[in-house]
């Protein structure tokens, strides 16, 4: 069997990541969640007309929410792929895949305060 050309890969690495993207967006309740919250904040950027450093560190506190939420996700499903029935090992490991989910969360919502307080008040 042939293989393909360096190009024709990545165009399919790049379908199958999209593939991805959606079916978190479509399956996952919290990533609509989080799609909603990132809509509101964007336009908020462009209400408050935030600086380019701003805009810079509020998209890498969103990118980095949907991403860790994404890997969050690919663990939790894992986890219940290879351990379908309640086990401690396997909720432990879900448990610090969440815990990782939360703690971008808080420092998103710190970046978030730091930008909008002062121009709110």
């Amino acid at each position: 069997m042939p293989k393909e050309n360096f190009i024709i890969n990545r165009i399919k690495s790049v379908g199958y990541a999209f593939k991805g993207v959606f079916l978190l967006i479509k399956t996952e309740a919290s990533i609509k969640t989080q799609v909603c919250i990132a809509l509101v904040i964007t336009a908020a950027g462009f209400y408050y007309d935030i600086s380019n450093m701003e805009w810079i560190m509020q998209i890498f506190a969103i990118g980095m929410i949907m991403g860790i939420e994404g890997l969050n996700t690919a663990i939790e499903k894992t986890a219940d792929f290879i351990q379908p029935e309640f086990d401690d090992k396997i909720g432990f490991i879900k448990d610090i895949s969440a815990g990782a989910v939360m703690l971008v969360s808080i420092a998103a919502s710190i970046i978030g305060l730091i930008i909008y307080v002062p121009k709110i008040f």
